[in-house]
């Protein structure tokens, strides 16, 4: 029984988890990290590399750092992930070439795979504490609202620290981290992850991988979709940059145009769970990945300023994803197993990510960015849509109560 003192600490969680999110995703470091890179004589090829290192390291800690937060708890995953963030940032902030990038992106991949599905499944459970686990997808998008916005703040501020020094936003950015880190000390764990929490063992794991990509159908099917749209995304996201350079965005402007993308995709977010409830299930699965491969041939055929505006397609997706996907398997996942599950949900779409993101980088190196992004929509096209005939077998378009 949840008692009223154990509700009032459970209900703080949720401020307490969107502050949290507000501080690390305060990126002052992202309207200007290509340039950046750049700058330190890294070819668009290492760049997909080095965000490849960060997704191979998620991919290899994914799994175990998610069982760590269902056996030992999500506050401390939540603490430890925070903790490699600020080590890995002050890393960047000390590094000049691509070796020295590759070790700080690597300790910021195993921070992140210990937040990643700590995170939503503390928010979840916390939910379902004080039976109102109805209200997490809403919750949801405003949680990763918390962190668009913030995104967007420390891109305009971001932008104006690069005018004195393109590293000096890396310096703001690891003391924003350390907030973070004393706001995760506060949370409190749900009880309901308490009380069923898991052994460790390393079958235990791997019955967990099981459940997710073999014996449940529609929730294998429906993380796989999820992967494939949630990695189109970011493929686009380190185009950005290259994109507003061939179109001849001045650098003052970075900061601004990333800010209001990022502003906008908070905005989508929030209206996530309207949207998804005013299309229904199958419109809103469907859309997605279709939408994705719209926005790639439209971005390649545009070489002027206002193309820019073509990326909000992809932000809308991106809005979209978290809060309805997550929720769809949120819905299918035992609390017991619910971080691993969605660890394993970001393993695969890290996993796609670099496979895809090098080699998209090498095309764009090698012929033109045109082409790059052509190529892109084609892959991602077709691995969504054969996932959504997966999906629509196993059931996974139908609504639940």
């Amino acid at each position: 029984m949840t008692t009223t003192t154990t509700r009032a600490q459970l209900s703080n969680n949720v401020p307490k988890l969107y502050a949290m999110k507000g501080f690390r995703w305060f990126m002052v470091i992202v309207p200007i990290i290509v340039p950046f890179f750049r700058a330190n004589g890294l070819s668009m090829q290492q760049i997909m590399l080095l965000q490849s290192a960060f997704s191979i390291m998620v991919v290899l800690l994914e799994v175990p750092s998610g069982y760590f937060a269902d056996v030992l708890g999500r506050k401390r995953s939540l603490v430890l992930g925070t903790a490699l963030g600020f080590v890995g940032l002050a890393l960047y902030s000390c590094s000049h070439g691509f070796w020295g990038f590759l070790v700080a992106e690597s300790v910021l991949g195993l921070g992140a795979s210990f937040i990643s599905g700590a995170d939503s499944a503390l928010l979840y459970d916390t939910l379902l504490a004080l039976d109102c686990a109805p209200e997490y997808k809403k919750l949801q998008g405003r949680y990763e609202a918390t962190g668009n916005f913030s995104e967007g703040v420390g891109s305009i501020v971001g932008g104006l620290l690069a005018v004195a020094s393109l590293r000096l936003p890396f310096l703001v950015q690891t003391a924003v981290t350390i907030p973070a880190m004393l706001i995760a000390l506060t949370l409190r764990e749900p009880p309901v992850h308490a009380e069923g929490r898991r052994k460790a063992s390393m079958r235990d794991i791997l019955d967990v991988v099981k459940f997710t990509l073999h014996s449940h159908k529609e929730l294998k099917w429906l993380v796989v979709y999820s992967s494939v749209v949630s990695a189109s995304t970011l493929t686009m996201t380190w185009f950005t940059q290259p994109y507003f350079t061939h179109v001849g965005l001045p650098l003052s402007l970075f900061g601004v145009a990333w800010a209001g993308l990022q502003f906008s995709v908070g905005f989508f977010s929030l209206a996530a769970h309207r949207i998804e409830e005013a299309a229904g299930r199958r419109a809103t699965l469907v859309s997605l990945v279709f939408l994705a491969a719209l926005g790639y041939a439209l971005v390649s055929q545009v070489n002027a300023v206002w193309g820019i505006g073509l990326i909000l397609i992809f932000y809308f997706v991106r809005g979209m994803v978290v809060p309805v996907l997550s929720d769809y398997v949120n819905q299918l996942t035992p609390s017991p197993m619910r971080a691993t599950v969605l660890s394993i949900n970001a393993l695969l779409f890290r996993l796609i990510f670099a496979t895809v993101g090098p080699v998209a980088g090498w095309v764009a190196d090698s012929a033109s960015l045109d082409t790059a992004l052509v190529a892109c929509g084609c892959v991602y096209l077709g691995a969504g849509v054969v996932a959504l005939v997966f999906v629509a077998r196993s059931g996974g378009m139908a609504m639940r109560p």
